[in-house]
């Protein structure tokens, strides 16, 4: 089977130790299980995809009337998160109900992890963008504030994306490239090197990398 990515839950940070003795930290995230719960195709919807759903326990209650005829119709019982996943193979042999594990990736390979990051709230720009701000010295009265921005009498507006204080995080994000250290097939464990988005308990996409090296 080719489907090349799993849904799963970050559950927080540890370190593993390497055969020489060096401290890895690591991510461990509870990748999967998940289960197949529409397939696409190129005749039909133009490309080739699966949609797959992480298996965890929803209340009825939570599903509304359109999803709950989605999972009706695949004979699956209700998920909370559904992500599509690009097939590379239009001949792939994946179908509605088919289960995806851990067990499809391997230590040493690179994945791609997508996740929402944590939201800071309302930040200035120092924080924001790292403006390095002003004097810090006694009568200085400019200390963290935006400054000048560039738009004198010409262009006479402000540049569309000029970086200002706002919102801060909770934006999607990819981290590429992270080596996957240790797989543990009996808890649906999947320990990566590093840092991913996002807070402990979030939803995470992992990928397998198409330009790692």
């Amino acid at each position: 089977m080719a489907v090349t990515g799993i849904l799963g839950i970050k559950l927080g940070m540890t370190r593993i130790f390497a055969e020489d003795g060096a401290a890895v930290p690591c991510t461990v995230v509870q990748a999967g299980p998940c289960v197949v719960v529409q397939r696409r195709n190129k005749q039909k919807d133009g490309y080739d995809a699966v949609q797959l759903g992480l298996v965890e326990f929803v209340k009825p209650q939570r599903i509304s009337k359109p999803m709950a005829g989605h999972f009706k119709k695949a004979d699956l019982a209700p998920m909370r998160v559904l992500r599509e996943i690009r097939l590379e193979e239009s001949n792939d042999e994946a179908k509605v109900g088919d289960r995806i594990l851990v067990d499809g990736f391997a230590p040493g390979e690179l994945v791609d992890v997508t996740g929402v990051s944590k939201g800071k709230g309302f930040a200035g720009g120092v924080k924001r963008w790292h403006y390095r701000g002003g004097d810090e010295t006694h009568g200085s009265m400019f200390h963290r504030a935006p400054g000048g921005i560039g738009a004198s009498s010409f262009p006479s507006r402000v540049w569309p994306g000029q970086h200002f204080p706002g919102h801060m995080g909770f934006e999607r994000v990819t981290i590429k490239n992270l080596r996957v250290v240790k797989i543990d097939n009996e808890e649906n464990l999947l320990l990566v090197r590093g840092a991913v988005p996002g807070p402990q308990g979030c939803y995470l996409l992992i990928r397998k990398s198409k330009r790692g090296k």
